[in-house]
């Protein structure tokens, strides 16, 4: 008796529930569409709230179709003739460097088998100038990828000291760069950068293929602003 009572009054619920739905339906449609209607009506200039003009987010330095960029960020007004040479001279090393970097081998934990996808055929590192050395005295920059220990510690920093100058180090994936999971723990150092100092934290676990490839795009960016000649000639 009960189920049929309510075979009969469901319908009739379900009947007022999407009446119910449609009527807040149509009002949300209506809303948004005044809403819409007076967003567009401030990006077309119509209201007289605007008065500045769209500033692109580089200034006036946003590069122009068809022109030609600049490649030395070294280019600033009022340059003596020596400046300019120095600034150069600047030019000339941070390219051999930025298209040369050797990483080391230093995978310690899952991070590295992202690190190795990053050398393998998909990514291809080498197109960069990326070789991987076994050896911290032929190596640029040292890829922490994994967990490290208090153990471990030790041998990090003495890898890191064998490498000649300039050296770089990335930081990879969330036990690099804080610990990650095992933050907590006894054994674990909460961050590489309590042993070495890192320039690129590659943030992630473990970090992709992709994002290894950013981070050391973003570390040739550093390479190519570094001041050797120009600081040298200042002092």
């Amino acid at each position: 008796m009960l189920s049929r009572l309510f075979c009969r009054i469901q319908p009739r619920k379900l009947q007022y529930i999407a009446v119910l739905n449609r009527d807040v339906w149509n009002r949300d449609v209506a809303v948004f569409l005044k809403n819409y209607g007076r967003v567009n009506s401030i990006r077309n200039g119509s209201s007289s709230s605007r008065k500045k003009p769209v500033v692109p987010p580089h200034g006036n330095k946003a590069p122009k179709l068809g022109e030609n960029r600049e490649y030395s960020p070294f280019h600033e007004p009022g340059q003596s003739t020596a400046e300019w040479v120095v600034a150069r001279a600047d030019d000339i090393l941070n390219w051999g460097r930025r298209n040369s970097v050797w990483p080391l081998t230093f995978g310690l934990a899952c991070c590295a088998l992202e690190m190795m996808h990053y050398a393998g055929p998909r990514y291809d590192m080498d197109r960069l100038g990326m070789v991987f050395r076994g050896t911290p005295r032929q190596t640029d920059v040292i890829i922490v990828a994994g967990t490290v220990t208090n153990k471990m510690a030790p041998a990090l920093r003495k890898t890191y000291d064998l490498m000649p100058e300039p050296r770089w180090v990335v930081s990879m994936g969330s036990c690099a760069n804080g610990g990650g999971y095992y933050h907590y723990t006894y054994s674990t150092v909460r961050g590489c950068d309590r042993i070495v100092p890192v320039d690129i934290y590659v943030p992630g676990c473990p970090p992709t293929a992709e994002a290894l490839l950013y981070g050391m795009l973003q570390l040739q960016k550093k390479i190519k602003r570094m001041r050797v000649v120009q600081v040298w000639y200042r002092n």
